[in-house]
């Protein structure tokens, strides 16, 4: 553990950030396996509304920087382009 006054800060801070990326990364996986799911089995308007609130909550992620802007462009496009397969 460490011992300076500036490492005990430092390590009280990764923690609380780390708690924070993890609701944000939570949400995240939720959304896209709900997505996923609701590409499968449900009809074009549910999977729909499901991928416009993933984006929402994977732009977020991006803009707090918890997960890196090309990353959560990678997400939104592959969750788009899945939606779009069973709307053709």
């Amino acid at each position: 553990m460490a011992n300076h006054k500036s490492a005990l800060k430092r390590a009280r801070q990764n923690k609380e950030r780390r708690m924070r990326n993890k609701t944000t990364m939570t949400k995240v996986k939720n959304i896209v396996k709900d997505v996923r799911l609701a590409s499968g089995k449900e009809s074009n308007e549910t999977a729909l509304n499901k991928l416009n609130q993933a984006q929402s909550i994977i732009d977020k992620a991006a803009k707090k920087g918890t997960i890196h802007k090309k990353n959560a462009s990678r997400k939104v496009s592959r969750l788009a382009s899945l939606v779009r397969s069973i709307t053709a």
